[in-house]
């Protein structure tokens, strides 16, 4: 979820205001321009009554006797101690900020950004496009001939281009295509056609063969 939520709801579709889908989470300094060290979690209030909390601490009992304890009921079960004031502002700073430019018309760029990106890395040879899903969020991923996936991100680097290299936590769904390994970069809002260029002009000649890094 964390690719994708700022411009879709995976998983959790609206259906007369109300949201389906059980349980649903979302780290949003992943990709919604949020603080790390927060993230949020939404689940139907009879799903979160059963479950027990998973850690004690302060805000979060009702009482406490030798014999038993009980909670205050969710969400304040799961809040136990001092909360994460700092971050939960600065994610409601970016949330207001993606609000203002409109999901609509971000989902509308980046998908765009995507197709741009991927027409460009399927016209170099040996490069190999991981997940051509016409309807996905705008991450691109592949792998170069010849080249480790850390060698690539080296080379994008070096240019001042920042991608993931490695396995993104996804190593069952890389092996189902049969790699352990892939270079992605990820588009959002504020990249344009032009950085896209500069990254794929290092692709190319890397696929030149004149581009090799050292180790």
């Amino acid at each position: 979820m964390p690719n994708c939520i700022r411009h879709e709801i995976a998983g959790v579709q609206r259906s007369s205001g109300v949201w389906n889908s059980r349980c649903a989470n979302f780290r949003p300094a992943k990709r919604s321009i949020g603080p790390t060290g927060i993230g949020v979690v939404y689940g139907k209030k009879a799903l979160l009554e059963q479950m027990p909390p998973w850690q004690g601490g302060g805000n979060m009992i009702a009482d406490v006797t030798f014999e038993k304890t009980l909670f205050q009921p969710a969400p304040n079960k799961f809040e136990a101690g001092t909360g994460n004031i700092a971050d939960a502002v600065g994610l409601g700073a970016a949330l207001d900020y993606v609000d203002r430019i409109g999901i609509e018309n971000i989902a509308r760029y980046e998908h765009d950004l995507l197709v741009y990106a991927t027409r460009g890395l399927s016209l170099i040879p040996g490069v190999r496009l991981i997940g051509t899903a016409a309807d996905k969020a705008s991450v691109a991923s592949f792998v170069l001939a010849g080249y480790t996936t850390e060698e690539v991100g080296r080379a994008l680097n070096e240019e001042g281009i920042a991608v993931r290299s490695g396995h993104h936590c996804a190593q069952p769904i890389l092996r189902r295509f049969g790699v352990e390994a892939t270079v992605r970069p990820s588009l959002a809002f504020y990249n344009t056609c032009e950085e896209i260029d500069r990254m794929l002009a290092v692709v190319r000649r890397l696929a030149r063969g004149k581009g090799k890094v050292a180790a």
